[in-house]
């Protein structure tokens, strides 16, 4: 099993150019520009992963060649535009730390401060968070912390002596305590401070729906984020690994019985439209496998993890026409305000129905990096690569 994935992350990796990457399913069908963007970013971060758990440096060769292909001598990044104010521009910097620290070239260092200076003017809600985008004024969405607040972190960590960290486990907090749903623990995908959004309750502010990947990129971070706070910080660090055990637990609970894995829309099992989703689940194997081995999580959480794991190996899997292996059901993009759906529900507010009408795609690194980023916790716990 091990060797076919490893054979799968090679094959995309030889099908792809830094301009048609062949996990970028929003790029390849047209709906996107070619620029620096997140999924790449995502890829990339799951490619350096699997570098780190095996060794090989054909994974580190590859990173490198293709995040240099965006990023100038002098730190400028193709296609970026720090004054569009989008949390998602900064995801693709988290590989430029290890990039920067295992070869040397300054100029990964002019990109991280490029994209560090977008952070410190980067809009805010009152109550001190990153709004999601500056189109979507005093929104935040639950996507926006895993873009922005593991790159802070480490940013924090390494260039300015970890001052920042109270900010970002506030961040954190405001998200927790104004999003979280008593009754089942789970998060809601948006929030508008403000409660002027169309889709957002008047009394509350919150969306509709818990959306399983916005829930994915929530314990993401969390886990990202903690293993940046060194114990100097220790009640900050320990406030990430609670939110952390308790959401991962709401999401075990709400999670399919037999497979482990997530629904699209949560809380909302086995109704018509709804699927098990390959994204979100990959997300949960993840931050489990990863927090359990970093000790954020009790150890039997591997075992949690694996089982969330094998069951995405063995459901969504699969093998194309041409003998090649494919990832499938994963949704190719939700997101809450006034653009189109993908599929055939135009409006995006937030209902069961709008996020069961946006397609679902093959091998797209919204959930392709997730899944492998999980697959190199496995070879870190001993896999074998055969």
């Amino acid at each position: 099993m091990n060797k076919k994935i490893l054979d799968y992350t090679i094959s995309l990796m030889e099908s792809s150019t830094p301009e048609r990457p062949a996990w970028n399913a929003e790029l390849l069908m047209g709906h996107v520009d070619f620029k620096w963007n997140y999924v790449d970013g995502c890829m990339m971060k799951a490619i350096l992963d699997i570098y780190e758990a095996t060794g090989d440096k054909k994974y580190l060769n590859f990173v490198d060649e293709f995040v240099s292909y965006y990023v100038s001598e002098d730190g400028k990044i193709l296609g970026y535009d720090k004054e569009e104010y989008n949390s998602d521009h900064i995801n693709g910097g988290k590989v430029l730390f290890p990039l920067y620290f295992i070869t040397g070239k300054e100029k990964y260092k002019r990109a991280i401060e490029n994209l560090h200076s977008q952070l410190l003017t980067h809009p805010r809600t009152p109550a001190g968070n990153f709004w999601h985008k500056k189109i979507y004024p005093n929104q935040v969405w639950l996507d926006g912390l895993y873009m922005t607040l593991p790159f802070l972190a480490e940013y924090e960590t390494r260039f300015n002596q970890s001052h920042g960290i109270k900010d970002i486990v506030k961040q954190f907090t405001n998200v927790y305590n104004s999003m979280r749903d008593e009754a089942s623990g789970l998060l809601f995908h948006g929030y508008d401070e403000t409660k002027e959004a169309f889709w957002a309750d008047a009394t509350t502010g919150l969306s509709k729906n818990f959306w399983s990947r916005s829930l994915g990129w929530y314990i993401m971070a969390l886990v990202d984020t903690a293993v940046q706070i060194d114990e100097q910080q220790f009640d900050e660090r320990e406030t990430l690994i609670r939110y952390l055990k308790e959401v991962s637990d709401a999401l075990i609970k709400a999670s399919d019985p037999k497979t482990g894995m997530l629904w699209q829309v949560t809380s909302e099992q086995g109704r018509e439209g709804n699927y098990l989703e390959t994204s979100s689940s990959s997300a949960l194997a993840y931050a489990l496998m990863k927090g359990a081995r970093l000790g954020f999580l009790p150890e039997f959480y591997i075992d949690k993890g694996k089982k969330v794991f094998n069951s995405i190996v063995e459901q969504k899997l699969k093998t194309s026409d041409d003998k090649l292996p494919v990832l499938t059901d994963v949704c190719l993009v939700a997101g809450l305000g006034v653009y189109s759906g993908k599929g055939d529900y135009e409006l995006r507010d937030g209902t069961y129905e709008y996020y069961v009408s946006e397609p679902r795609v093959e091998n797209d690194a919204k959930g392709t990096a997730p899944f492998l980023m999980a697959f190199a916790e496995i070879i870190r716990e001993g896999g074998s690569l055969e």
